[in-house]
């Protein structure tokens, strides 16, 4: 037994996408039933594992369940309802709230990849938050192998009782040469523990290959992880940014270490044929350098 003021949240499964799934007609009666036991607020569940239709891909548009929430709201419930499924954002949220689409909306993912995700909205920071991009790779993956769950914007997620970013004793003076994800987050990590921190990029913006991801259609959400480290940068005085650098052993020179964080280049072809002019790399067609293939 609990007392009347114990908050019960039934998580109801709205919109099963898989055949013989459940009707409206049963939702509804369910959601009605449910209630009426008395619990204290329904979270909107969309979609099985098994099913085929994507539903926190990347590719799902931002919110884009909020409207199976809404249409339960016209069913005579009186208890808030909860619109679940790629909110990632505050302005997100506050959309589906004000459209009047749900009472309430909950998070997942996101508190992942930023656990301040509310403190930097209540501080009017959003900027700062790094976004959840709906990879799954950390989280839902791993969860699916039995590996414990993290992320992959934010590696401090489900260790955060062993990964801990403390004061440097004895500040160093570091070089970090390539300004993709991995530098970016070593540069910023670092600054942020109190090393003061050069980071070097041969391109004239930073991201690496995530410049190239983002361009992918359904990975556009790789744009808000270098909005968030532009604006980390930009937080951080001790980071000196020297972008369309080449870092070589003179430039490097004089610096108490150098973090190489230089990335990949893409596996040559050697495949008959791949040097015939219809053929061009991922590369070339995402920094539109191939030639038309129409021909």
């Amino acid at each position: 037994a609990v007392s009347a003021d114990f908050i019960l949240i039934f998580r109801l499964s709205m919109l099963d996408l898989v055949r013989d799934g459940s009707s409206w007609e049963e939702v509804v009666e369910l959601a009605q039933a449910v209630e009426e036991a008395g619990a204290t607020i329904i979270n909107t569940g969309i979609g099985w594992h098994e099913a085929r239709v994507p539903t926190i891909a990347t590719s799902v548009p931002r919110g884009g369940f909020a409207w199976v929430t809404q249409k339960m709201k016209g069913q005579g419930l009186s208890i808030p309802l909860v619109a679940t499924n790629r909110i990632n954002t505050p302005e997100v949220a506050e959309a589906v709230l004000a459209s009047g689409q749900a009472d309430m909306v909950s998070m997942a993912r996101p508190l992942l990849a930023d656990p301040d995700f509310v403190n930097k909205a209540a501080a009017g920071t959003p900027e700062l938050i790094n976004t959840c991009i709906a990879c799954n790779q950390a989280c839902l993956d791993h969860t699916f192998k039995m590996q414990r769950a993290s992320c992959l914007v934010n590696p401090r997620a489900g260790y955060e009782t062993e990964l801990n970013y403390t004061p440097a004793e004895a500040p160093l003076n570091l070089a970090v040469v390539g300004a993709g994800p991995a530098g970016l987050a070593c540069a910023t990590v670092a600054a942020g523990r109190g090393h003061k921190v050069t980071l070097f990029d041969r391109s004239p913006s930073i991201g690496g290959q995530f410049n190239l991801a983002k361009q992918v259609p359904g990975k556009e959400e790789f744009y808000e992880t270098l909005r968030y480290f532009t604006h980390k940068l930009a937080a951080l005085p001790t980071i000196s940014l020297q972008l369309a650098t080449e870092a070589d052993a003179r430039t490097l020179a004089g610096y108490d270490r150098v973090v190489l964080a230089t990335g990949v280049v893409p596996r040559s072809l050697s495949l008959p044929g791949w040097d015939h002019p219809k053929v061009a790399s991922y590369v070339d067609v995402l920094q539109r350098r191939a030639a038309s293939l129409s021909d």
